[in-house]
């Protein structure tokens, strides 16, 4: 009884031919693969867009979002670059323009106290010139109401973004796919050898 259950299941599973499962898993896996090399080359162009648009004082924030948001929902995005710099994306030119807004607004700053000092040293002392009192009036003058640039932490112009592990797009369904293919393809394969053993 055993014996022929054996051999009707090999019976049906008979006309499934290994070669036929083989081939459709390596079809999955090239489907999973040209997906993720897609999704990877799409990954690259958001990014350069992020340095573009940095560059050139565009809206970096919507260029991040549409990076992030991509990365974030795809597999094979690593924002990993070939110069191995970590974080991966640091905004340069937003950083220095806002380092020489501050240095601008320091000096403009410092301008405005130093015409004070004059000022106000010039009245405190009217008939004082070169080498009298006015002079180390103005230096202490600008010593305590001078200003120095604030530092700026960069550390919020860097980012990386975690890449998905598996997503529901061409890559994720080629690789999920030749993945049950490829265990069907086993499973059909040991299933036989058995079979063929045991109903012998």
């Amino acid at each position: 009884m055993y014996k022929s259950y054996l051999h009707h299941l090999w019976t049906r599973i008979r006309p499934i031919k290994v070669w036929y499962l083989l081939a459709v898993t390596i079809v999955f896996a090239l489907i999973g693969i040209f997906g993720m090399r897609a999704n990877y080359q799409h990954m690259a162009v958001l990014r350069q867009a992020v340095y573009t648009t940095d560059q050139h004082n565009g809206d970096v924030e919507h260029a991040l979002q549409n990076l992030r948001a991509f990365v974030g929902s795809h597999m094979n995005t690593s924002l990993a670059s070939a110069d191995g710099v970590y974080p991966p994306i640091q905004l340069k030119y937003t950083y220095e323009r806002l380092q020489q807004a501050e240095k601008a607004r320091v000096d403009s700053v410092n301008s405005a106290i130093y015409t004070d000092a004059q000022h106000t040293c010039e009245a405190k002392y009217p008939n004082s010139f070169s080498g009298g009192p006015r002079v180390p009036c103005i230096e202490q003058y600008v010593k305590d109401h001078g200003t120095s640039p604030r530092s700026i932490p960069d550390a919020m112009y860097k980012f990386d973004f975690a890449s998905a592990n598996w997503s529901m797009d061409t890559a994720g369904f080629g690789i999920a796919l030749s993945i049950l293919f490829g265990a069907l393809t086993l499973l059909r394969l040991g299933l036989g050898i058995i079979l063929k053993k045991v109903t012998r």
